[in-house]
């Protein structure tokens, strides 16, 4: 598995090279949209509707838009030059108990898996925070945006999971205040809400669990094959109207000649400074 972010753990002196890794992947159903005439898959274009045509990747920069209509473009050596320690350090900032953060921060986790040179450093932050009870908040850059972070053990090895800011997280009045109650339960009612509690308790083993949506939904997309219950796409009918072979050609090179013309000139007026 290909790691997507590589640096270095950084608290105090100690320096730990470190690869990051994904630590989770979905197992959800990915589905293709047809059309319903014909079942072709619908293609989804990026278009220019100004230079009307197609672009590729290589032509779409990244734009902050400022004011209705008004663009600041930023490139990959922009972002990359930011005066932050972020960008290739994960910097811890402090260690508290993990009781102390709630799970509604948390987004996504990842394996940190150590370089050949920091495995002592990496194996002494995993086993001192095991030891201690104790998690790091951290920050990191990834895909163009500095993140918070919560690493902790996890094994033999460390995680890193990314967290929102503060200000991101909403609180539930925003949406309403009229679900939450505001009457309190009876002696009675909370007695027996523990005894039903306490009938439920268990140890959480994950193996235990399965996602029943999925393994049924792919129970009917197994039954639909062996039923040949399928549809195969129409292939595109050819043009019925005669067309001239120079013509075409003529058009062809008219319209490729253009286009070349329109991103020359697009250059052109970028090196101007005009960004237009």
């Amino acid at each position: 598995m290909p790691s997507i972010w590589k640096g270095a753990i950084s608290f105090g002196l100690v320096t730990i090279p470190v690869k990051l890794y994904a630590a989770t992947s979905s197992k959800t159903v990915s589905f293709k949209h047809l059309h319903e005439e014909c079942k072709s898959p619908i293609n989804y274009r990026k278009y220019c509707p100004v230079c009307n045509e197609e672009v590729t990747k290589d032509e779409i920069v990244r734009g902050y838009e400022y004011a209705k209509g008004q663009y600041v473009i930023l490139t990959d050596e922009d972002l990359d030059e930011l005066p932050l320690k972020s960008l290739h350090n994960i910097e811890i900032l402090n260690f508290i108990d993990s009781k102390d953060i709630d799970p509604i921060y948390f987004i996504k986790t990842y394996y940190l898996a150590p370089m050949e040179l920091g495995l002592k450093a990496y194996r002494l932050l995993q086993k001192v925070m095991v030891e201690t009870g104790k998690v790091a908040i951290a920050k990191i850059v990834l895909r163009s945006r500095e993140n918070l972070a919560l690493l902790r053990p996890y094994q033999q090895s460390l995680l890193l999971v990314t967290m929102y800011y503060n200000d991101e997280v909403r609180s539930p009045n925003e949406i309403t205040d009229e679900w939450i109650p505001k009457d309190e339960p009876s002696k009675v009612e909370l007695t027996m809400a523990k005894q039903l509690v306490e009938s439920l308790v268990d140890k959480f083993e994950p193996e235990n669990y399965s996602n029943r949506y999925h393994e049924a939904l792919q129970e009917l997309i197994s039954t639909r094959i062996n039923n040949k219950e399928v549809v195969t796409p129409e292939e595109p009918k050819p043009d019925d109207k005669v067309v001239d072979l120079m013509a075409a050609l003529r058009a062809s090179v008219a319209a490729a000649e253009g286009n070349k013309n329109k991103k020359q000139k697009r250059k052109r007026r970028k090196k101007a400074g005009t960004g237009s």
